[in-house]
């Protein structure tokens, strides 16, 4: 689950690809009046009796529409995009839901990765062949990146969402957590209608207002979507041209190395820092040689002047030396595994090998509710993880090190279980 050329965390995971490619920081919400509250002796309080009860999703579109109206848009755009709106409570229940299960990274790449993707990946580019080989001559994007992301981002077209954009940006604009931020992007989309890009009817995506075979949210079409195939209009729903051309210039522009890989699996030497593992970490490819890392065929590392290494699943998984490329994949999705996925496929559609090592897969991943335990007790044994979030962020990941280091274990920041259970031993003992 889904963005400007921002510099952002990921993620985000989730909500992910459901939002599109780099979706910025949005501005913080107003907050919503709270609810009426009753003094000791039953009588509502002066305070509690000035709160104003927000307005209706009929009133609401009529005040946007009189902002969008004085911001420029045309009458005749919004008679036609909000005279039909709908409030979409299904939206306001995606957005507000946060799944207590988290999947293992390694059970996503079998998913996003599969033997079924990889082959549908090679039919799409046979197919598309001559205009994803135009594309990548003009933006320096290879072709098989480009194909991987349309897999990744609707499973090449099949499944980019059936929400209606305007309804959905409406709905979140007037009731979802970042208010501000859907308003912005329901006027990007209104735009869009105007320059006659496409019709209301066939602006679809996913519920967070993403659209399209690859997932732009309107802000991002605006910015980076190309016509492809010059017939005057801009359509990522149904023109594959465009829809390869977009997706290669917003990678371009989001700082894509022609000639570069995305990087390389590699392996650590014995004894190796894992508190570099970090993707702000970011060393030159001879100092990586220098501590040890190499590839896995013996070949020299990539000719990187900035690479991190990383170990999505700590110690006992693969490793990988990433570069600028990468990094800019994150852009499009701020999720490592998302990141991961593009990059594994990529390379599988064209004919290489997919990783190597094997990842922990007898480790039980935790959930959410686990995490905010695990960031609690370390927090509470003098390790600093930050407020507990149930996100397993850098800080959790720095604060998990230094207890492994106190208990003789690989500080890998990789969290377990096991992990889990030896802090709450911990707090037990402590409390007697």
């Amino acid at each position: 689950m889904r963005k400007t050329l921002l510099p952002t965390l990921v993620l985000a995971v989730l909500t992910g690809c459901q939002a599109g490619p780099g979706v910025s920081q949005p501005v913080a919400d107003t907050q919503t009046p709270a609810p009426a509250t009753a003094s000791v002796d039953g009588e509502t309080t002066e305070a509690a009796q000035e709160v104003i009860t927000p307005p209706s999703f009929e009133a609401w579109i009529a005040s946007f529409r009189e902002q969008a109206r004085a911001e420029g848009i045309a009458a005749e755009t919004l008679d036609d995009a909000l005279g039909p709106v709908r409030y979409q409570p299904r939206v306001i229940e995606l957005d507000r839901s946060q799944p207590e299960f988290v999947r293992p990274i390694w059970a996503y790449l079998d998913s996003a990765v599969s033997t079924t993707r990889v082959e549908q990946g090679r039919q799409k580019l046979r197919e598309h062949e001559n205009t994803a080989r135009r594309v990548e001559q003009r933006y320096g994007v290879p072709r098989e990146i480009i194909t991987a992301i349309w897999g990744i981002e609707s499973n090449y077209g099949s499944n980019f969402g059936n929400f209606s954009t305007i309804d959905a940006l409406a709905t979140l604009a007037y009731d979802g957590r970042r208010r501000d931020f859907a308003r912005g992007e329901l006027l990007a989309a209104l735009r869009i209608l105007e320059a006659g890009d496409i019709r209301r009817e066939r602006m679809q995506g996913s519920w967070a207002g993403a659209m399209g075979h690859t997932q732009f949210i309107p802000s991002s079409f605006e910015r980076y979507a190309v016509d492809g195939d010059n017939d005057g209009r801009r359509d990522i729903w149904g023109s594959i041209p465009d829809v390869m051309a977009s997706t290669a210039h917003y990678l371009a522009e989001a700082g894509w190395q022609t000639g570069q890989p995305w990087g390389v699996e590699v392996r650590l030497s014995e004894g190796f820092d894992y508190s570099q593992a970090e993707l702000d970490t970011r060393r030159t490819r001879q100092a990586w040689a220098d501590q040890g890392v190499r590839t896995l065929t013996g070949e020299p590392l990539p000719a990187f002047d900035s690479a991190s290494v990383i170990v999505p699943a700590g110690a006992q998984g693969p490793a990988f030396l990433v570069g600028p490329n990468f990094r800019a994949i994150l852009r499009y999705n701020n999720a490592t595994s998302y990141a991961l996925a593009v990059a594994t496929l990529s390379d599988r559609i064209a004919g290489r090998d997919g990783i190597s090592q094997s990842w922990p897969r007898h480790e039980q991943p935790l959930t959410r509710s686990q995490v905010r335990e695990l960031q609690t007790l370390l927090n509470e044994s003098g390790f600093e993880t930050g407020t507990p979030d149930g996100v397993l962020g850098p800080n959790t990941r720095q604060g998990l090190r230094a207890f492994q280091r106190s208990i003789g274990e690989i500080p890998d920041g990789f969290a377990t279980v096991r992990l889990l259970e030896r802090l709450q031993a911990r707090a037990q003992q402590t409390s007697r």
